[in-house]
């Protein structure tokens, strides 16, 4: 989801059947608060009467940082980050490895 934020695509995280009913700028926006929500600092996040008054008007949002929680893939035989190699999951300091499973 970061991924396509950054690179300005974020509506591809939205299912073919829901773009044809969704409004796009709703989406948009709610992608938007949710990384908001997931700023690492917890003094960063928006509190949650915030995150109501976000959702329910046309105020302006800041610019989110890169979330708390960003699982990018590593590839042990290059040492680069990789999307493409789903062999070893690394934090980004490389000081853990993760399994991510789902519950």
């Amino acid at each position: 989801a970061w991924n396509l934020w950054i690179q300005e695509r974020p509506l591809d995280l939205v299912g073919e059947y829901l773009k044809e009913s969704c409004n796009a700028s709703e989406v948009l926006r709610c992608i938007h608060i949710s990384f908001l929500c997931l700023q690492q600092h917890p003094h960063d996040r928006p509190e949650m009467s915030s995150v109501i008054l976000m959702l329910g008007s046309e105020i302006g949002l800041p610019k989110p940082k890169q979330p708390a929680l960003f699982v990018r893939e590593y590839s042990s035989s290059n040492k680069e980050y990789s999307s493409s190699n789903k062999s070893n999951l690394a934090s980004v300091n490389e000081l853990s490895i993760s399994n991510v499973e789902a519950r």
